[in-house]
């Protein structure tokens, strides 16, 4: 089951209400259990293809119908105003892409949100385990640079992650600072990869800079999978074909 209703972030500079996904498992109603819970960013693009923003979503309705996952999801649209999407999901400001100029960085914002207000929400309206060790997040492109940024700047509250894409390029040393010098709490676990057909569209680092962060969480701690996956695109058709293998790895 799905519930999608609208709401409004009132903390992020726009008025135009956004859908809020919150996927339940096949069983819940026919228990009393609790369920760890995963959050994902794009959520327009996680479950319906007449929802996502090209017509493909990620197919996760199809994946946790078929498994029948123990799992709460939920899933927040982001803001589809102009380029407002980049600023909500980079932590920090973005001076790098000369035809956009200046762009405040609102991931900090985004990240409080999700965490001050959005998780307490779920956590009182739905049976769930609320503890980090059952709070996961997942993002692709500047969602995956997200996830990055959550499961280290958040490790209290986030102990996996999963990261498709991931915008190394936008977060640049910032991010690999990040990532070398977070205290992990606990056990952590980070999922990362790159296609390499992604490299033919222009950011021709990103592999080896994943590879780079993969190293700099490994020595901060953290457990890490990282990977080049051959011949796949920056598209949500090339992320469903690996969503298998990443919701392995976080729930193993």
């Amino acid at each position: 089951m799905i519930r999608v209703r609208k709401i409004q972030i009132p903390a992020l500079p726009t008025k135009q209400p956004r859908r809020l996904y919150v996927y339940l498992p096949h069983d819940y109603y026919r228990s009393d259990r609790r369920y760890p819970v995963l959050y994902m960013f794009d959520g327009h693009n996680v479950f319906y293809d007449k929802h996502a923003t090209y017509g493909k979503s990620w197919g996760m309705k199809e994946y946790l119908t078929r498994t029948k996952l123990p799992l709460i999801l939920v899933a927040v649209e982001c803001n589809t105003e102009g380029e407002r999407r980049m600023n909500e999901y980079s932590p920090w400001d973005i001076d790098c892409i000369p035809q956009l100029g200046h762009m405040e960085g609102l991931g900090k914002v985004t990240m409080d949100w999700i965490c001050g207000t959005l998780k307490p929400e779920i956590d009182g309206r739905y049976r769930t385990l609320p503890d980090r060790g059952n709070t996961l997040i997942a993002g692709s492109s500047m969602g995956g640079l997200m996830a990055l940024y959550a499961v280290s700047a958040y490790n209290g509250v986030f102990s996996r992650a999963a990261a498709l894409s991931p915008c190394f390029w936008i977060g640049g040393e910032k991010l690999h600072a990040l990532l070398s010098e977070t205290p992990f709490a606990g056990t952590t676990r980070v999922y990362m990869d790159y296609g390499t057909a992604e490299e033919a569209e222009g950011n021709s680092e990103d592999i080896a800079d994943m590879f780079k962060g993969a190293e700099e969480l490994t020595r901060a701690g953290a457990e890490v999978a990282a990977r080049a996956v051959h011949g796949a695109a920056h598209n949500e058709a090339a992320w469903e074909k690996r969503i298998p293998v990443f919701m392995d790895y976080l729930l193993k």
